[in-house]
């Protein structure tokens, strides 16, 4: 039984490293990167066979409530919870957490993002149950994807011994996080057998997670508990808005959860990506429907002509000739267009930085 679980997705990224597609007024979540829907209902649909919608909470900025409301309709408005203004993740999970624990003391929150793709949903919701069983027991439980190559974009979690296998899947002490290694050091990792990608998905109790946000930071803790004094009254609005700007920005990780106590790590085989790059969504895209030449066509509305090419992502509304070229990324939008290697894409936010550097904040 899952009956004080709940999930609190997090929704409030920008994803700048997939300009020019995704924007401030239109983040990540909000695109249908893979499939007909947007990341974010994609990431609340597949919670249905597990959770009731009114045990999923969604924390977001204030210029993208009412669109993920619209795109979610069977999600109770109010378990919409809104930001003044970012953050950062660690922030936002204890506002969504001090919410939570306001309607059930004793809830088990899987904290979760708006823009991973997962495709073996069954694996995700058994391992997530497994966890919940575990966060019951007083461990805060992190998924951990085992690593098919040694990535130097992801964070890594150290497996420690193994405490107990619950309902087929092994958990284990966590020996602590390491931020993104370089190539040698991610090599080192992969090849050891004891490390796991960082997925930033979090199981926890409320009333344990808060204990760490009180024995870590203080400063946000209690102006997480100003709020939630306010939580239902008429001036609930007016606080958040007063207490927010005085919150540290700082990210989940770092807030809390490379020195908390009781960690635990559950290797997971879940199908799962991070989108959070072009050549990333490439990766994904081209298993399913890259041609021959593992090209990559992403458009519902024309088509390519591909001449000797390979390994390339378009997208675009319009008909894109390319002749000769290998290994690129060509996204075309309606006042921007993109060209870049693949191997480069991670440099895109560096663009984005240019931008508003020289104050063209229309194509942010």
């Amino acid at each position: 039984m899952t009956e004080h679980l709940y999930a609190l997705i997090m929704a409030g990224g920008g994803g700048t490293r997939l300009w020019p597609l995704s924007r401030q007024n239109r983040p990540k979540q909000s695109l249908p990167l893979v499939g007909e829907h947007s990341m974010f209902r994609v990431s609340v649909e597949r919670l249905f066979p597990l959770l009731p919608p009114e045990r999923i909470f969604v924390v977001t900025g204030q210029n993208h409530a009412e669109e993920l409301r619209r795109d979610t309709p069977e999600l109770p408005a109010e378990n919409f919870l809104v930001e003044p203004f970012g953050r950062d993740s660690g922030p936002a999970a204890g506002l969504g957490t001090i919410h939570i624990a306001a309607q059930d003391p004793d809830a088990v929150i899987a904290v979760l993002t708006a823009d991973h793709h997962i495709t073996d949903i069954e694996a995700f919701l058994n391992v997530l149950k497994s966890a919940y069983q575990m966060a019951q027991k007083g461990k805060i439980v992190t998924l951990g994807i085992s690593p098919n190559y040694p990535s130097t974009g992801f964070g890594y979690i150290k497996r420690g011994e193994l405490l107990e296998t619950v309902d087929g899947y092994k958990v284990y002490k966590s020996e602590g996080f390491r931020e993104k290694p370089d190539h040698a050091t991610a090599i080192e990792f992969v090849t050891s057998g004891r490390y796991s990608w960082n997925a930033g998905m979090f199981i926890w109790k409320a009333s344990q997670a808060l204990a760490e946000f009180e024995r870590q930071k203080p400063g946000i803790y209690q102006n997480l508990q100003t709020i939630r004094q306010a939580y239902g009254k008429p001036d609930y609005a007016a606080v958040i808005q007063k207490v927010w700007p005085e919150m540290e920005k700082i990210s989940l990780d770092f807030a809390i959860m490379e020195k908390a106590q009781e960690v635990a790590v559950i290797p997971a085989d879940i199908g799962w990506s991070d989108i959070g790059s072009w050549s990333a969504l490439y990766e994904v895209l081209h298993i399913e429907r890259g041609d021959d030449q593992q090209n990559v066509l992403h458009s519902k509305n024309t088509d390519a002509i591909m001449l000797d090419t390979s390994g390339t992502l378009i997208l675009s509304n319009r008909l894109v000739v390319t002749i000769g070229v290998e290994n690129l990324i060509i996204v075309d939008t309606e006042d921007a267009l993109l060209i870049c290697h693949r191997d480069q894409a991670q440099d895109i936010r560096a663009v984005v930085n240019k931008l508003q550097e020289t104050g063209k904040k229309n194509l942010l």
